[in-house]
């Protein structure tokens, strides 16, 4: 299987303006971050109550989409698919820029950056979030040795390893992600080791999803053919991937029910939580799982470029959506300090939180955002992440090949 990598060497006036863009949004990001540390995080819509905002919804899936991004590269290196090779080196840069943005965004989120050496100087092993910084940048280490073998031909042979070492780590670090959650017993919406498995599943299509986007923006700008053939299996994987992310949601919210602890928050997000509510059921249900499950399902997907293109970012708002009603409502849900009595003081204890996202913390959010489409343009614009077919003709062949090595 024969394929050659080159770089976007001509690239017209959307290429220019889409970096463009991006650079702009960047620049306005790291402005609204400016405004946020010089007036403090009073000008932003967190409170004592809600402390995780809207930039940690950017941040968290960003950081989540990183690992799911990472699926071509698996699928052809450790489960042998090796039809998806092609697409190998895009996704392992797409998944280092997913993570570089959402962690941008984090690191920025939380105030006083510039006490980022502390935290990696002084490790509280017991922390979730120390144990994290090993994942995090394990990851960038992975998957850029896993580039470096697929690039450098003398290195080939070592792909298949380095692509199993990446595999394992990008488990382990959405595992650490969900944990986050799932270790904060006090907090009834996230006391759940449920939510590690959830996490990973719902990674696969949001990355899936951001992968789907680029590569066919990038087959555009560099007119390049993407074949019908390579789109209907990437929207057949997308409704696998929808799919077990749903079911984990259900089982989640099913095993919530089950224990009478949290009947109290199940009540709260299902039925009388308002906007949590809403987002949940119209963002995250509807529009992020049983609309793109419905447009996929056509016999003929892979002819419908604008209908995979619009599944793809429907699957993103409703992955934020699904992230804003994790993190925000869980955090907004009173807490129970006393399990079987009431409360009642001046600190708003059991007392629902509001909580409205400013212009800054939205500003930094799409900062992360372009951060990440800015790598991947460069990456794309001066080194061979991209084949220079993947029409029917050169997937089909590829997929022959592998079904005939596999044969041997």
């Amino acid at each position: 299987m024969k394929f050659v990598l080159r770089p976007l060497k001509e690239t017209g006036f959307g290429f220019q303006a889409l970096a463009a863009g991006f650079s702009l949004m960047l620049a306005v990001g790291l402005g609204a971050v400016w405004y946020m540390e010089h007036n403090g995080h009073i000008v932003t819509g967190m409170n004592n109550q809600v402390v995780w905002g809207l930039p940690h919804v950017f941040a968290v899936f960003l950081v989540v989409a990183a690992s799911g991004a990472l699926n071509m590269a698996s699928m052809a290196s450790v489960f042998g698919k090796t039809e998806f090779k092609p697409l190998a080196p895009l996704s392992g840069v797409l998944a280092i820029a997913l993570l570089a943005g959402g962690l941008l965004v984090l690191m920025l989120d939380l105030g006083r950056p510039d006490r980022l050496l502390v935290t990696v100087t002084h490790m509280n092993f017991k922390s979730i979030f120390s144990l994290n910084i090993f994942l995090y940048s394990g990851f960038f280490g992975f998957v850029a040795a896993y580039i470096w073998t697929m690039m450098e031909r003398r290195m080939n042979r070592f792909t298949p390893l380095a692509g199993f070492f990446a595999f394992i780590w990008r488990m382990a670090l959405t595992t650490g992600t969900g944990s986050i959650f799932g270790f904060l017993v006090a907090r009834q919406a996230y006391d759940s080791a449920l939510l590690a498995p959830l996490f990973i599943a719902i990674s696969l299509s949001y990355g899936l999803a951001v992968f789907i986007w680029v590569l066919m923006l990038a087959c555009h700008a560099g007119d390049r053919p993407l074949g019908d053939v390579l789109v209907a299996k990437l929207a057949r994987l997308q409704i696998i991937f929808i799919a077990a992310g749903f079911y984990f949601v259900l089982v989640y919210h099913l095993t919530n029910m089950y224990f009478t602890k949290h009947h109290d928050f199940e009540h709260f997000i299902l039925l009388e939580g308002g906007i949590y509510t809403a987002l949940f059921w119209l963002g995250q249900i509807v529009l992020g799982c049983v609309v793109p499950l419905l447009m996929l399902l056509h016999p003929n997907i892979g002819a419908l470029r604008g209908r995979v293109a619009a599944s793809a970012g429907l699957v993103m708002v409703g992955g934020l959506a699904q992230m804003y009603v994790t993190i925000v409502g869980g955090q907004a849900f009173g807490l129970v300090l006393f399990p079987g009595y009431q409360v009642r003081s001046s600190f708003y204890d059991g007392v629902t939180a509001n909580y409205a996202s400013s212009l800054p913390e939205w500003l930094l959010g799409l900062g992360g955002v372009a951060l990440v489409g800015l790598i991947v343009m460069l990456a794309l614009r001066v080194l061979g992440f991209l084949p220079e077919r993947l029409d029917d003709s050169v997937f089909n062949a590829n997929s022959a090949a592998a079904t005939a090595h596999a044969s041997a």
